[in-house]
């Protein structure tokens, strides 16, 4: 009888594990992890505002406000180095509490409570705000390194409440010499380089982080790839995987908005101008940091079966990959 009541319990589990479609889970998208590798895996893929988008009542935020999908979190990256036991975040976000307890559950060690780093690309609310869950209302973090641009270092020293942070040696700030990587163990390295972006309050940082078998790309925020100093074509030619600006699929997402202030590429134009890009390159190519109107955060858009079908990647909460 005690052996039936345990197995309808875990029946029961396992049956209420499956039904939470909106959980977030970890599928891997490369090779198994092991104890010795490094990982990258994504614990966000949506732009600053999140979804639902505070003011947004159409059919993509509306049902979310009831009902929230727990996979759309805020663009971030995590990065697990296993054989140094540490973790890293890529952007600190208003959803850094539940993307570290994420990541933490992933490692394939006992990882502490906040990152062993944080690499921040710029100052708009989506990327660094989540540095305030480090103060003493919070985590009270101990020393936490935070790893930027020198101008994204100057604007937290500067101004209140950031340099509260420092203050209380909840952080600790390390400006990164443009195009020069820093090593954060003998076989993970971390190179910055800066993008073309609304700069108001610090400069725009992409990231190339290099494991010991593959390198990636990280540019969630840029304005138009002609604005770049740099081929994206050649820009992926360089790495294994490139996670790349997909705020708007196209200009019916803009609406009453100013393009010239918001001038990420559109989905649609970066398609063009990859469209030569034989299959195997195509294939390092994953959008990330989705607006709340894109269609491509529902993986059963039209509009994500589309770039699929052209030989791309949509990053999802929980997709790993091996560096």
């Amino acid at each position: 009888m005690r052996s039936q009541w345990v197995c309808a319990l875990v029946l029961s589990f396992l049956s209420l594990f499956a039904a939470s479609g909106q959980e977030a889970s970890l599928h891997t998208s490369a090779e198994a992890s092991d104890t010795l590798s490094v990982e990258l895996i994504i614990l966000g893929n949506v732009q600053d505002g999140g979804a639902p988008h505070m003011g947004c009542f159409k059919s993509c935020c509306a049902p979310l406000y009831t009902q929230p999908n727990k996979t759309l979190k805020v663009v971030s990256l995590g990065v697990l180095d296993a054989r140094e036991e540490k973790t890293y975040l890529f952007e600190a976000t208003p959803d850094i509490a539940t993307q570290m307890a994420f990541l933490r559950t992933a490692a394939p060690f006992r990882a502490g409570s906040a990152p062993d780093g944080i690499f921040i690309t710029h100052a708009h609310i989506g990327h660094y705000t989540g540095l305030m869950f480090l103060g003493r209302e919070t985590l009270n973090a101990d020393q936490v390194p935070v790893y930027s641009l020198p101008r994204f270092a100057d604007f937290v020293a500067s101004n209140g409440p950031w340099d509260q942070l420092l203050e209380l040696k909840n952080i600790r700030l390390h400006p990164l010499s443009e195009g020069a990587p820093v090593s954060l163990s003998a076989h993970l390295q971390v190179r910055a380089f800066r993008v073309p972006h609304r700069d108001e309050y610090s400069d725009t940082a992409g990231f190339e982080i290099a494991g010991p078998e593959k390198k990636a790309l990280f540019i969630p925020d840029i304005d138009k790839w002609e604005r770049w100093e740099t081929s994206l074509i050649a820009a992926i030619e360089q790495v294994d995987l490139a996670f790349i600006d997909a705020s708007f699929y196209d200009n019916a997402e803009i609406g009453y908005r100013d393009v010239s202030e918001i001038p990420h590429p559109f989905v649609v134009e970066s398609l063009a101008l990859l469209e030569a890009l034989p299959g195997e390159l195509r294939a390092r190519v994953y959008f990330i940091h989705m607006n709340h109107t894109n269609p491509m955060l529902n993986p059963d858009s039209e509009a994500s079966k589309a770039v699929i079908a052209a030989g791309y990647g949509i990053a999802r909460m929980g997709d790993r990959f091996k560096l």
